[in-house]
Formats: structure tokens, sequence, C-alpha cells
């Protein structure tokens, strides 16, 4: 499947509130409280304001058995998105090295 390289990634906390959660009919509070972290963490996270971590990778696999590697390649494209989206300009005046 093409990805639009012109729309930003779904960010984890995206799936998390539309998706996963109602799915699993889990609260925020009660993530929370499976995860060890506390509810503004998951709030946060939810509301696309917090970047999910390796460590909060690890503990969201362990709650949906899922593994880290979907949250952090997630996350990883949407920070790579947000990263090419406020630099483009400068990353464009990056002269590559040639090989030899």
């Amino acid at each position: 499947m093409a990805r639009n390289r012109n729309r930003r990634p779904t960010h984890p906390g995206a799936l998390l509130r539309e998706d996963i959660l109602p799915a699993a009919r889990v609260t925020q509070s009660e993530l929370a409280r499976r995860m060890g972290v506390s509810r503004l963490t998951v709030s946060e996270i939810v509301l696309e304001k917090r970047a999910v971590s390796a460590d909060l990778a690890h503990r969201l696999g362990r709650v949906f058995g899922s593994g880290p590697e979907l949250w952090l390649n997630m996350q990883k494209a949407v920070d790579l998105w947000n990263a090419l989206d406020a630099n483009r300009e400068e990353y464009d005046k990056i002269e590559p090295v040639r090989a030899a």
C-alpha cells in the first residue's frame, strides 16, 4: 500500500483513542493502571501531546499483546514526518557527499 506523503502519519495516540480503547472497552484510567503510569501520561498520548517512548512502547505492547515495535514504528513515522515538515527548506540546502 502506498503511503500518502502529504498527510501526517497516524499518531499512536490516535490509534488508541479512536480504535483500540473503544474496541477493548478500556478507559484511559484503566489503561494507565495496567501500564503502571499516570493517567496524565495516557491522556497526553491519546491527545497526541506526548510521544511514545521505548518504555511506553513496551508497556503498550504488553497490555495489548502487540509488542513494542508497532508503537515505536508508528511514533517514528510521525517524528520523521514532523521533522521533514518543520525543516524541509534546511534539509534541501544540505549538500550530499559524492562517492569518488
